[in-house]
């Protein structure tokens, strides 16, 4: 059912409305008729005969008129009943405050599931429940119960109403942007992330989208419903529940399932989101996407009146990924005219002084700079906003012109201006006036920076932005019959986890270059198999109560002899009945010793909230200590394959250190993306692990393969 009755309700009833001040069936009604709501509101108490002057009503069946949606503020357990008369009145909607469900325990999720069949068999979408509420600012529909809410185009979705709280505070006195709406997502037992994200990137008066997150239950169908919102609309989003503290926090507040904070990084990234990690930029950044135009070629000027702020600036921006060029001749020679001798103009540029008497100058440096091809965007730090405070009071109004000035060139350049001032606490008037033109004022640096940084980030998705790009899976669509075949027969023995060889034998079949591997029975037939064997080989228990098989004694490598072969033969199988005397051993898995090259890991597994992931990395006994890995969620590009490969610290070594050949990048990149079409081939499985997988200088050699089946 479409969101618009529900957020664009012109109808609203007030169940547990209430005579007492302290109570949200009060406040709510208070605040709607305070704010003026441009729709009806129905007070619903059956001891009360009106509330601040609104005749009440028993029972919503007691109203003759259709009714939108409905604030209910009654206890979590009284949720089921009132559905079930919402439903019979057919209310399109309802917004659940009530704590007390699944983020409370199993009582609770048992609740939640009671309300959620009630809501679904009633055609109701229901918001929350353990949310704060929700605004329509447009209509003045206000159900949270905040005074003076500033008005915008910025909609926030949260799931913690003092995020919330502490955003709108932040927007009223730092800015004059404000919010079409705000909804408390909750629980998110019924209405999902995506589903309000698909609203607002449809609704005209919404910009940009504002997201605080704790956790999602349809995290891959949020990917994808942002990809396609983020080309239209930039959405920006702050991740809590990164720490194991921080995720038992959410559990307990939310009921949500916390994910890995790697794979919800790059999840997020990939679907156009900018994902910030400090709670003070939050609003900085969606104030700035929402007002200005992105940075299209990754190139910023810096416009600084001293060369401290302008050096740190340089080393933020840089962190962040951006470039600062040096600025073309043409437009240091018109700087040098109107600067003096001891300005730097190449970039970042300082005046050293020549805006001291006239800070109009300012203007005209950042319209020679703004003119400048190389230049996507403006940052300007320093004392802008404190030069009549400062130095003379008549310096006011030449600040203010020179405001007047940069915030028409956003719009003749299209280019942005970001500004830094020391003087934001002093409230000058130049500074009302650059936030009046869009132009975002911050009295912090690495917030200035950030703001910046998000507008190249933007504007980089943009450019690389593939409508044919998706997060879905075509599940089964590449499988092999004998692939089915495998995995059936192992479900037949009773096991969820597959044979080494069993593993290998259904890599191959989707052309991964795995070893042609033997299963001996005895010893005879391991000598006999070795022989036929070029090289080396190496030994290795095959049972399916030993999936560690190193910590077993297990393993055996670099054999060459007979007696070679015999002695590790008997080793591994009195080893493996002293590491589990009932282990069934099946025999022992003869191999080729592989070539030497890097070692690397590839891994997959199911994350709560976002599906089928993909992990890569070095590899070998340094994977646990050096953690130098990347995620993606899966499918995979050619693309994105390439990308998680570059973004790990070892990829120097990929391209050769010390005289040493470089590696076969382009091999690697193959096997991630074999590895994503097993994953799409088969939903059955629950987690693959390639570790060790050597890349040589040519190709690339998977030394053992483990895969685990979900259970049945």
């Amino acid at each position: 059912m479409s969101l618009k009755k529900v957020l664009d309700a012109e109808s609203v009833a007030i169940i547990g409305a209430s005579k007492n001040e302290t109570k949200r069936g009060f406040q709510a009604i208070r605040t709607l008729l305070d704010g003026k709501f441009e729709g009806v509101i129905y007070p619903i108490n059956p001891k009360e005969k009106s509330v601040l002057g609104l005749k009440c009503h028993k029972n919503i069946s007691d109203i003759e008129e259709p009714v939108d949606l409905a604030l209910i503020t009654t206890p979590a357990r009284t949720i089921p009943n009132i559905l079930e008369e919402c439903g019979k009145k057919g209310v399109h909607g309802a917004v659940i405050i009530a704590g007390g469900f699944k983020e409370v325990g199993e009582e609770g999720k048992a609740l939640e599931n009671e309300m959620v069949e009630v809501a679904q068999r009633k055609n109701i979408r229901v918001i929350g429940p353990n949310t704060s509420g929700m605004m329509n600012l447009k209509k003045n529909m206000n159900l949270v119960g905040l005074q003076d809410v500033p008005k915008g185009d910025i909609a926030l979705l949260s799931q913690s109403g003092n995020m919330a709280l502490a955003l709108i505070t932040e927007a009223k006195l730092n800015s004059l942007k404000g919010f079409s709406y705000y909804v408390g997502v909750g629980n998110e037992a019924d209405i999902k992330f995506h589903e309000y994200l698909e609203f607002f990137r449809k609704d005209p008066a919404t910009k940009a989208i504002l997201m605080y997150v704790e956790g999602m239950s349809q995290g891959r169908e949020f990917l994808q419903q942002a990809y396609n919102t983020t080309v239209e609309k930039p959405v920006i989003l702050l991740k809590g529940g990164r720490s194991a503290t921080g995720r038992r926090s959410a559990g307990s507040h939310t009921g949500a399932l916390a994910g890995m904070s790697a794979v919800a990084l790059t999840a997020f990234k990939r679907a156009g989101i900018i994902v910030i990690e400090n709670s003070d930029e939050l609003f900085p950044v969606a104030e700035t996407l929402s007002s200005l135009p992105p940075i299209k070629n990754n190139k910023v000027a810096i416009l600084a009146d001293g060369g401290g702020h302008a050096t740190i600036a340089s080393d933020i921006l840089t962190d962040l990924g951006v470039t600062i060029p040096e600025l073309n001749e043409k437009t240091q020679a018109r700087l040098r005219e109107i600067l003096p001798g001891a300005a730097t103009v190449r970039n970042p540029v300082d005046v050293a002084g020549g805006t001291d008497a006239d800070p109009t100058i300012f203007a005209d440096c950042a319209d020679i700079i703004l003119k400048d091809s190389k230049v996507g965007g403006l940052l300007i730090v320093g004392l802008f906003g404190g030069y009549g405070i400062r130095f003379a009071e008549s310096l006011s109004l030449k600040e203010e012109d020179a405001a007047h000035r940069m915030g028409k060139m956003v719009k003749q350049r299209n280019k942005p201006i970001i500004l830094h001032s020391l003087y934001t606490s002093e409230k000058p008037h130049s500074l009302h006036l650059m936030r009046y033109y869009n132009i975002p004022v911050h009295g912090s640096l690495d917030v200035s920076c950030k703001c910046i940084g998000a507008l190249t980030e933007y504007g980089n998705f943009l450019k690389s932005y593939h409508p044919k790009a998706k997060f879905a899976f075509d599940w089964g669509a590449k499988a092999k019959s004998e692939g089915e075949k495998i995995i059936q027969s192992v479900r037949e023995d009773g096991r969820n986890a597959l044979l080494e060889y069993e593993a290998k034998d259904l890599l191959r079949l989707h052309g991964l270059p795995v070893s042609k591997d033997h299963l001996a029975k005895t010893a005879d037939e391991a000598v006999s198999f070795a022989r036929k064997i070029d090289t080396d080989v190496a030994l290795k228990i095959s049972s399916p109560d030993i999936l560690h098989k190193s910590d077993a004694g297990g393993v055996r490598i670099g054999l060459g002899s007979e007696d070679e072969i015999r002695d590790a033969f008997g080793g591994i199988i009195k080893s493996a009945k002293q590491f589990n005397a009932d282990a069934n051993v099946r025999g022992i898995i003869v191999s080729p010793m592989a070539r030497k090259g890097l070692e690397v890991i590839i891994g997959t597994k199911i994350d709560d909230q976002f599906g089928p992931v993909i992990m890569y990395g070095l590899g070998g006994i340094l994977v646990e200590i050096l953690r130098d890995v990347a995620f993606r969620v899966l499918p995979v590009s050619p693309t994105y394959a390439k990308k998680m490969i570059e973004e790990t610290k070892s990829f120097r070594i990929l391209n050769g250190v010390r005289g040493k050949s470089p590696y076969d990048k382009s091999a690697l990149r193959k096997v991630l993306l074999m590895c994503s079409e097993v994953i799409e081939s088969y939903p059955e499985i629950e987690e693959m692990d390639l570790n060790p997988v050597i890349v040589h200088e040519r190709g690339v050699s998977i030394v053992d393969a483990r895969i685990i089946l979900k259970g049945q």
